[in-house]
């Protein structure tokens, strides 16, 4: 029966929706989905209807705030020919045409009140009256309606009829927002990425500090905006491995971005200490402090991601037969944790030095020794630092 349920998903909220929508189907009474915009308000009214034993009938979608207030009543109820200018034919309206299965109204708090006064008798009267017609016609139809508005706010307001809600809230129920089913953020990116793979392509995967960002993420959009996202990073990067490092800021959300720059300093810090003490603990202490002098006369260029030496530091990957240049790694890092913490902290040295745990003078010193070597990639933070008062916590670089 599950396999009749579309939604992605095993979190305790998923489960219980996806309970309640086999208990829906089985009954005949009218359902009102609410939630969020991009919640799948839509994918729940498919499921009810698959489920139900009017799957085998039509499930017939409207969507109420596409169309235009004059034409819609036309387009639920239909007309007769000669009805009104244009109409040159007779045409079956939506009730009809779901007529044995399901009609799903959705955004149904955009509805005119004129129109809610009509929908109001077609549910009541299980009938309908086509525009132009001498009488009305029977219909056997289930209704399901959605909308992402608070319908008790709007009868409050006078924008939606009391009567009509009671009539359409016969079983509720809610589609929670993704930030309340995190849990089902990773196998929504899979299912996505699997979903708009090119043919013959790779899916796209996530790096640990991409993924973190996502699961702090608000996500406003709900599952579409994770779903137009996904589609992105198919279309962009097929077949990689994604992290901080490998997608433009232009490509992520203003709030993703910033999630992942909060996510990515403090998993390298922990990360940089781990290393440092398994360092310390495993080697000579001359030979530890020959590694502690990480910078060589020249740049180096290091191949691979930090977050790729992270995963194999911790054994989530082989280490590579060719080996890892141990010192230029440990460079970089120290680079990329400078560079973001200056980032974070808005440029700021003293917080700077407090988000690295690090003293005053010690961060400008590495970062004077990052200029003199060419360890930087952003002419912005590095290349006009001034040096800021010892006492002075708001004295930001240029």
């Amino acid at each position: 029966m599950d396999e009749q349920i579309k939604i992605v998903g095993r979190c305790g909220s998923t489960q219980a929706l996806k309970a309640l929508i086999r208990k829906v189907a089985s009954v005949s009474a009218t359902v009102l989905i609410t939630g969020e915009s991009g919640t799948g308000k839509e994918l729940i009214a498919q499921s009810i209807h698959s489920l139900s034993p009017r799957a085998n009938g039509p499930l017939v979608p409207v969507n109420c705030a596409a169309i235009p207030k004059d034409l819609l009543e036309s387009e639920l109820f239909g007309h007769r020919r000669g009805a009104f200018s244009g109409a040159i034919a007779d045409r079956m309206g939506r009730f009809e045409l779901a007529n044995g299965g399901t009609l799903f109204l959705d955004e149904i708090g955009d509805m005119s009140l004129d129109m809610q006064a009509k929908l109001l008798r077609v549910l009541q009267e299980r009938v309908v009256d086509p525009i132009g017609a001498s009488r009305p016609i029977k219909i056997d139809v289930r209704v399901v309606a959605a909308t992402h508005r608070d319908l008790e706010a709007e009868c409050a307001a006078g924008r939606f009829r009391e009567d009509l809600y009671y009539r359409l809230n016969v079983v509720p129920v809610k589609a929670p927002p993704l930030r309340d089913r995190r849990e089902d953020i990773k196998e929504l990116v899979d299912h996505f990425a699997r979903m708009f793979a090119a043919p013959g392509e790779k899916s796209v995967t996530l790096g640990a500090s991409l993924h973190a960002a996502m699961m702090a993420y608000q996500w406003p959009g709900n599952i579409r905006e994770l779903s137009n996202l996904m589609n992105r990073f198919s279309a962009l990067y097929a077949g990689q491995q994604l992290d901080a490092q490998s997608v433009s800021r232009e490509m992520l959300p203003r709030g993703l971005y910033e999630a992942l720059q909060n996510s990515v300093v403090p998993t390298l810090t922990l990360v940089t200490e781990a290393t440092e003490q398994f360092l310390k603990e495993q080697t000579a202490p001359a030979e530890f402090n020959a590694l502690q002098n990480i910078y060589s006369d020249e740049p180096n260029v290091v191949a691979g991601s930090v977050e790729e030496i992270i995963l194999i530091a911790q054994g989530r990957r082989d280490f590579p037969d060719e080996g890892v240049p141990l010192k230029a790694h440990l460079a970089d890092m120290e680079r990329k944790l400078i560079l973001n913490a200056l980032s974070h902290a808005g440029g700021n040295i003293s917080r700077t030095a407090q988000l690295l745990h690090l003293q005053r003078t010690t961060l400008i010193q590495k970062m004077n020794k990052l200029r003199e070597k060419g360890l930087h990639d952003s002419a912005e933070l590095f290349g006009e630092m001034e040096t800021e008062p010892p006492n002075n916590t708001s004295t930001s670089i240029a």
